[in-house]
C-alpha cells in the first residue's frame, strides 16, 4: 500500500528509533504493575544522574541528592518541584550540555502563558510518537490510514499549501476555515477516513453538522480522538451518533510527552513507561522519564486531576494506573464582589448538573469585571433547566456574583483552543 510505504520511509528518515520503541511499548503493555514501577525507578535514577551531571540548573538543585540511594518511587519527593515559570526563566540552564546525534526544536502553544521553546532528542521524540501509535493500536488503527485532522487553520496561502503537502504525505486532510461550506467538504472526505483527531470542539461541530443537516454519515471510522482541550459531556452523544464510535481522549503536553491514553474500555491509562505522575493537592506533577536534552522533573503542569485508586483494575487487562479525569486548569481566579474563587468551581457546577439532573451543557464563562460573570451556553434551556443552573451557581458563589446567561451561543471562527473560562481581569 502506497501510503504505508510513504509513511514508513518518512518515519525512518525522521524518527529512526520509533519502531524499536513501538515494539518495546507493545511488549511492556502486558507488564505487571511491579514490572512497570521497577522500570520507572530505573529510568528515574538514570535521569537524575544524567541531569545532575549535564545540566547547570539541576547540578545546583540536586547538589545534595544521590539517586543511587533511591529505593522506591516515593523517594522522588526529595526533589524540588519545577514550575512553568522555572522552565521559561531558566531555559538555557535546564538544557543539558551533552551532544545528541539528532535533536528537534519543540515549541509549546503558549495558550496558558508564554510559549516554551526547547530541544528534544530523537529518541525522546520517537518514544512519544510510539506512545501515540500504541494508543492507536488499542483501537485497531494504523497511523498511515486515511485520517481527518482538526487543528489550527489560520494560515497564509503559502502556509496552507505547505501544510497540505505535508498532510498528503501522511494521508491526512484538514479543515482550513470554520465556514459551513468548508466543513461540508471536510465531512464528504470523511467517507474514506478511518480515524479523526484534533480539537474536540471542532470534531463536535462537524458531528453536529452531520446530524443536523442529515448528511451521509462516515461508515468506516474506527477512532475519534480528542486532544488539547476539554471534552464536554455534551459532545459525546452527538459525536457517537455522527461517527458511530465514542470520542476518546489523549492527554499530554509537548514538554511532558503523552501522559495518558484512553483504552477501548473507556479508561485513561497513564503512559507509565514515559512519565511518572504524582497528584499533590489535586494537582498533577509530571516527570518525563525519557527526555534528556531538556529534563522535565517534578513539573507542575497546571492541571487539576483525579487519579483512580491504585488497586483499580481495567477490564482491558492493562495494569497501568488510571487517570479518572482532568478536572480543570489551575491559576485563573474568579473575582466576586468581596471574595476570590478558583475557576475549578465551574467544573463542579456543570458536573453536578450532568450527574444529578442529566443536564449536559457546552459552556464558556467570561469575566470582564469583578463580581460579574457571563455564562455563554450553546444549548437552549427550558425554564426548569435554567433554574437548576442558577441554583448551582448560587451554591458556589452565593450572592457574591451577578451574572448573565446567554443561550444558543455558537462558537465563532477562530484558530485556537476553546477555553472554558476566560478572564480579562
Amino acid at each position: 500500500m502506497l501510503h504505508k510505504l510513504i509513511f514508513n520511509i518518512g518515519e525512518r528518515l525522521r524518527n529512526p528509533s520509533i519502531r524499536k520503541w513501538f515494539a518495546f511499548l507493545k511488549q511492556s503493555e502486558a507488564w505487571s504493575i511491579e514490572q512497570l514501577e521497577t522500570y520507572q525507578l530505573a529510568q528515574l535514577k538514570e535521569l537524575i544522574s544524567f541531569a545532575k551531571a549535564n545540566s547547570t540548573y539541576y547540578k545546583d538543585k540536586f547538589k545534595s541528592i544521590d539517586s543511587k540511594s533511591f529505593k522506591s518511587l516515593e523517594d522522588i519527593q526529595q526533589l524540588p518541584l519545577l514550575s512553568k515559570q522555572d522552565v521559561i526563566q531558566f531555559n538555557e540552564k535546564i538544557h543539558t550540555k551533552h551532544t545528541f546525534k539528532k535533536v528537534f526544536t519543540a515549541t509549546t502553544s503558549g495558550s496558558s502563558g508564554d510559549p516554551l521553546v526547547y530541544e528534544r532528542e530523537e529518541s525522546a521524540d520517537s518514544f512519544n510518537r510510539a506512545s501515540i501509535f500504541r494508543g492507536y493500536s488499542w483501537h485497531d488503527v494504523q497511523p498511515w490510514e486515511r485520517n481527518g485532522y482538526f487543528w489550527g487553520f489560520d494560515f497564509s496561502r503559502f502556509k496552507r499549501f505547505k501544510i497540505s503537502v505535508l498532510d498528503a504525505l501522511q494521508n491526512r486532510f484538514r479543515v482550513f476555515d470554520y465556514k459551513e461550506k468548508a466543513f461540508k467538504r471536510f465531512v464528504h472526505k470523511l467517507q474514506r477516513a478511518r480515524y479523526i483527531h484534533g480539537y474536540s470542539s471542532m470534531i463536535y461541530q462537524a458531528a453536529k453538522l452531520i446530524n443536523d443537516k442529515k448528511l451521509p454519515k462516515p461508515k468506516h471510522i474506527k477512532m475519534v480522538k480528542g486532544t488539547s482541550e476539554k471534552i464536554y459531556d455534551s459532545y459525546k452523544a452527538e459525536i457517537e451518533e455522527a461517527f458511530g464510535v465514542p470520542i476518546i481522549s489523549e492527554y499530554g503536553a509537548a514538554e511532558t510527552g503523552i501522559i495518558a491514553f484512553e483504552c477501548q474500555e473507556g479508561n485513561m491509562h497513564i503512559n507509565m513507561e514515559g512519565v511518572f505522575v504524582e497528584e499533590i493537592d489535586n494537582q498533577i506533577v509530571v516527570t518525563n522519564l525519557q527526555m534528556k536534552t531538556f529534563p522535565i522533573i517534578r513539573y507542575q503542569l497546571g492541571d487539576y486531576i483525579e487519579l483512580a485508586a491504585k488497586d483499580s483494575k481495567c477490564t482491558c487487562g492493562k495494569s497501568h494506573y488510571i487517570l479518572n479525569e482532568v478536572t480543570g486548569r489551575i491559576g485563573t481566579n474568579v473575582y466576586g464582589k468581596k471574595e476570590i474563587y478558583p475557576s475549578l468551581y465551574f467544573y463542579y457546577i456543570f458536573k453536578n448538573l450532568g450527574k444529578k439532573h442529566h443536564l449536559k451543557l457546552t459552556y464558556q464563562i467570561i469575566q470582564k469585571e469583578k463580581g460579574i460573570l457571563i455564562f455563554n451556553l450553546e444549548e437552549n434551556l427550558t425554564d426548569k433547566h435554567e433554574q437548576l443552573l442558577k441554583q448551582e451557581i448560587f451554591n458556589y458563589f452565593s450572592d457574591d456574583i451577578t451574572y448573565n446567561i446567554n443561550q444558543n451561543v455558537k462558537k465563532k471562527a477562530g484558530d485556537g483552543k476553546t477555553k472554558s473560562f476566560i478572564s480579562y481581569i
